[in-house]
C-alpha cells in the first residue's frame, strides 16, 4: 500500500477527512475487495516475514521487543539476555526465553517495525506525507482469549491492520477531547480508564485485510479470537498548536522589545507593565500570521514525515556541482529559501548534498531554486 487511498479503500480519503477524521471510528472490512493496486492490505506483512524479522536478534532491544501479560509489561530481565556490542553492553531478548512467555500467554509488541520491510516503510512514508506528522508502526502478537492492554485511549491516530488471524475490538462512547496526556497516576490508570470510557458502544471482529481508524482519544480494548493474531498498528500524530510557543519564542527574541524588562507590576496601578504585555500580544500576534511563520510550520511539518531510504548500490551517483559567483540570487519563498541561504554560505556545493541537508524541502523545489539562481547568474556550474 502506497497511499492513503489503498489503505481506505473503497472510501475515499475525501469523505474519510469530512466523516471520519478526528470524530468517529471506522471499520473498513476486507471483503469491500483489495485496494486500487490489486494487493491484499493482509499483504502488510505475514507469518513468515514477521518470523524472519524477529529472528535478526541483534536488531531487537528490550526497548524494541516487549512483552505483556494480564496487562502488565514482563520485566526485561525475565526474557532478555545481557550481551555486549560495540556500544557497551545491553540487554536483548532470547528466542528461547521469549517462546516460553508466549506459552504461558504473554502477548508480544514488536515496536518500532515501520523501517523494517518496504511495505511497511511505503505506508508509513504515505501515511506521514497525507497527515504532515510523525508516523510509527508496532506489530501486535497475540492468542486466543488473551488481551495484552486493558481498557485506554491514545495520543495519536491510529490505523490497524490486521494481517493474520482475527481480534476482537471493543470501542466505546467516549472520546478525551484532543488529549496530550492522561489524568490519572499510572497506578490508577486502569481504573481512571473503566470509570471514564462510557458504555460499550461497538465490537469489531478484525479479520486478514481489515482496517480500523480510531481517533485520538477513542477508547478502546482487544481480545484476540481463538489462534493467534498479529495486526500492525501505525500511530500518526501531527503538529498541535503547542508548537507555536517554541517556533514563536526564536522569531520574537530577534526584536529587542521582547529582550526588555517588563514594567514592576505595582507600578502606577500596574497600567505600563499591562500596556506593554498589550504591546507585546500584538506582536505576536503579527508574528504568528506573518507568511514565514507558516513557511517555518511547513519545515517542522516536513521534518516529521518519514522518507524511504534511497540506496542503489553499487551504483555511485555523480555529483553535480556549483558555485557562488558576486551576483545577487533570486528571491526565494518558503522552505526553500532556507535550503538555499545554506547553499550561499558555501563556496561551493553540489546539489545532491543540497538535497541531502534539506530532506524535508521537496527536490522538485530544490532542482527549481537551482536552476532560478543560474539563469540570474548568482551560480555557475562547476
Amino acid at each position: 500500500m502506497n497511499s492513503l487511498d489503498e489503505l481506505l479503500h473503497p472510501i475515499t480519503p475525501d469523505r474519510f477527512m469530512a466523516d471520519y477524521y478526528g470524530r468517529k471510528p471506522l471499520h473498513i472490512p476486507a471483503e469491500n475487495g483489495p485496494t486500487e493496486a490489486g494487493a491484499p492490505k493482509a499483504a502488510l506483512t505475514d507469518w513468515a516475514e514477521f518470523n524472519g524479522l524477529l529472528s535478526q536478534t541483534a536488531n531487537w532491544t528490550a526497548n524494541t521487543l516487549k512483552l505483556i501479560r494480564d496487562g502488565q509489561p514482563v520485566p526485561a530481565d525475565f526474557y532478555c539476555e545481557e550481551t555486549a556490542d560495540q556500544t557497551g553492553r545491553l540487554l536483548r531478548p532470547s528466542p528461547a526465553k521469549v517462546e516460553i512467555f508466549l506459552s504461558t500467554g504473554a502477548s508480544l509488541v514488536a515496536n518500532d517495525v515501520h523501517t523494517l520491510t518496504p511495505r511497511l516503510r511505503d505506508l508509513a512514508h504515505a501515511l506521514g506525507r497525507a497527515f504532515a506528522g510523525k508516523v510509527g508502526a508496532n506489530a501486535y502478537l497475540s492468542f486466543g482469549g488473551v488481551r495484552a492492554f486493558d481498557t485506554h485511549f491514545d495520543l495519536h491516530e491510529v490505523f490497524a491492520v490486521q494481517v493474520e488471524g482475527e481480534k476482537r475490538w471493543r470501542l466505546y462512547e467516549n472520546q478525551a477531547d484532543c488529549p496530550i496526556g492522561f489524568e490519572a497516576p499510572d497506578d490508577q490508570m486502569p481504573a481512571w480508564f473503566e470509570r471514564t470510557r462510557g458504555r460499550p458502544m461497538m465490537d469489531v471482529m478484525m479479520k486478514p485485510g481489515d482496517v480500523l481508524y480510531l481517533p485520538r482519544g477513542w477508547y478502546h480494548d482487544a481480545l484476540a479470537e481463538p489462534g493467534a493474531s498479529l495486526h500492525v498498528t501505525y500511530s500518526v500524530t501531527p503538529l498541535y498548536g503547542r508548537i507555536l510557543f517554541s517556533l514563536l519564542e526564536s522569531a520574537a527574541l530577534q526584536d529587542p522589545e521582547f529582550r526588555a524588562w517588563l514594567a514592576p507590576a505595582g507600578q502606577d496601578g500596574g497600567r505600563p507593565l499591562q500596556a506593554q504585555l498589550a504591546a507585546l500580544g500584538q506582536k505576536l500576534a503579527a508574528l504568528a500570521a506573518h507568511p514565514r511563520f507558516a513557511d517555518e510550520i511547513a519545515m517542522t511539518q516536513e521534518r516529521l514525515i518519514t522518507r524511504p531510504p534511497a540506496y542503489d548500490l553499487p551504483h555511485r551517483k555523480p555529483l553535480t556541482g556549483y558555485r557562488r559567483t558576486n551576483l545577487a540570487p533570486p528571491p526565494f519563498r518558503g522552505p526553500v529559501a532556507v535550503a538555499m541561504q545554506w547553499a550561499f554560505s558555501q563556496p561551493d556545493f553540489a546539489i545532491e548534498d543540497l538535497r541531502a541537508q534539506f530532506p524535508f524541502v521537496a527536490t522538485e523545489a530544490v532542482d527549481a531554486a537551482v536552476e532560478a539562481a543560474l539563469k540570474a547568474g548568482a551560480l555557475v556550474r562547476i
